[in-house]
């Protein structure tokens, strides 16, 4: 790590310096593993990501960071390298007097321009680099922003809405602001003189200034780590974590029966007195048949007739809860979670509607969900068909179970 006084790296290594502040404490990231600077994301410290985009990048030359005086050790093991290409200095007690100490540490060997970073946005890239550097002139500066997309309440001091502030035209800025050297260097030392220390960024400094600052394009990935959640959220995404898909499934089923002479009909377990029933091997009841056929689907185990073949006699008016209640214990022996199940009864009569509750009730205790997860719908077929002509019902259901382990890529 070298001294501010020496000359490292001349102007025709690089038309454009950089500083770099890094001498916060970070106090709302938590302090329990220090600032958050120092902080590891991706196996490395916030700011060596940082520094790493800097060096790397063509256009920039001498590269001066704005350390707080107890982090002289924590900046030279974070940088590791690195720490002898870049000039290191002591920064002030606020970020605005951090920035003209590393513009000072800059004058000796001026560049023309100069790039002001926040150390804790390790995500800014090359393109941003280059746009802002792109839009710096002799007299203008260069503001990185994102339009601002949430609606802004003004608070009262009250606690309460005062006001909804229209956003248009407003913008969120993010480093690094680019100026042209020698005039944001001026600014920053009047500003000092004049003991002006409530400029929260140097693009509101030039402005006090009078230098025009242009706005150009920021980058949503150039996030500044405020919290602690955002150093986990940055840490994540630099540590090659894997993607997890969740391996849902989604079954249907479709089952159709005739009606034949008789007193009632049994719909998703309940009995409905009726001057018909439906044809059969069992009981006949569409709308658990084809739940059984989608419970069965979402884990590959063939169908209803798979497991219950109508010519095995054993299952002549066997009540259609035993299906159900086979199929999913079959899906729960495979790990799965049923997270919904959905019935649609199509039929000109009889009437749904009065008996919804009984069959969501009954639902409910064969697949061991509660009634929010279960929606039977009943519906007419216009008159239409052979369902139109009252000569039999069917039902569509369809069945969302949640399995252990991901989807295969």
């Amino acid at each position: 790590m070298t001294d501010a006084s020496e000359n490292h790296v001349s102007e025709a290594d690089g038309e454009v310096g950089v500083v770099i502040v890094a001498a916060g404490r970070g106090a709302r990231a938590g302090q329990a593993n220090g600032p958050k600077q120092y902080q590891s994301i991706g196996g490395r410290a916030v700011i060596a990501h940082t520094l790493e985009m800097f060096l790397a990048h063509p256009r920039t030359g001498r590269i001066v960071v704005a350390i707080h005086a107890d982090d002289h050790e924590l900046f030279r093991q974070a940088a590791g390298a690195a720490a002898g290409r870049v000039t290191a200095v002591m920064g002030g007690p606020t970020r605005q007097e951090s920035v003209r100490l590393g513009l000072l540490a800059l004058k000796e060997h001026a560049p023309s321009q100069v790039l002001i970073h926040d150390a804790v946005r390790p995500f800014v890239d090359a393109e941003l680099i280059d746009r802002t550097i792109a839009a710096i002139t002799e007299h203008e500066g260069a503001l990185p922003a994102l339009p601002v997309a949430e609606t802004l309440k003004r608070e009262s001091t009250s606690g309460v809405v005062a006001e909804t502030v229209s956003r248009s035209g407003l913008h969120a800025a993010q480093t690094p602001q680019g100026f042209p050297y020698g005039p944001i260097l001026a600014a920053h030392n009047k500003a000092h003189l004049l003991g002006r220390l409530d400029f929260t960024d140097d693009a509101a400094i030039a402005e006090w200034a009078h230098i025009p600052v242009k706005l150009i394009p920021g980058s949503p990935d150039n996030v500044k780590l405020t919290w602690a959640r955002d150093i986990a959220m940055a840490h994540q995404r630099l540590s090659n974590v894997p993607i997890h898909f969740p391996d849902i499934r989604t079954g249907n089923g479709y089952d159709v029966h005739s009606f034949e002479a008789g007193d009632h009909v049994t719909l998703c377990g309940v009995a409905i007195p009726h001057e018909k029933k439906l044809s059969g091997h069992s009981d006949a009841d569409v709308g658990l048949h084809a739940l059984t056929d989608a419970l069965l689907a979402t884990c590959g185990a063939g169908d209803i007739g798979t497991h219950f073949p109508p010519s095995d006699p054993q299952w002549k008016g066997a009540a259609s809860r035993i299906f159900v209640e086979h199929a999913a214990r079959l899906v729960r022996e495979r790990g799965g979670r049923i997270a919904n199940a959905d019935i649609t009864l199509i039929c000109e009569a009889p009437r749904v509607g009065p008996h919804r509750e009984a069959m969501t009730s009954a639902l409910s205790r064969m697949l061991g969900i509660s009634a929010d997860r279960i929606s039977i719908k009943a519906t007419t077929n216009e008159k239409l068909g052979f369902i139109g002509r009252e000569e039999g019902i069917a039902a569509i259901a369809t069945a969302s179970v949640v399995f252990p382990g991901e989807v295969p890529e």
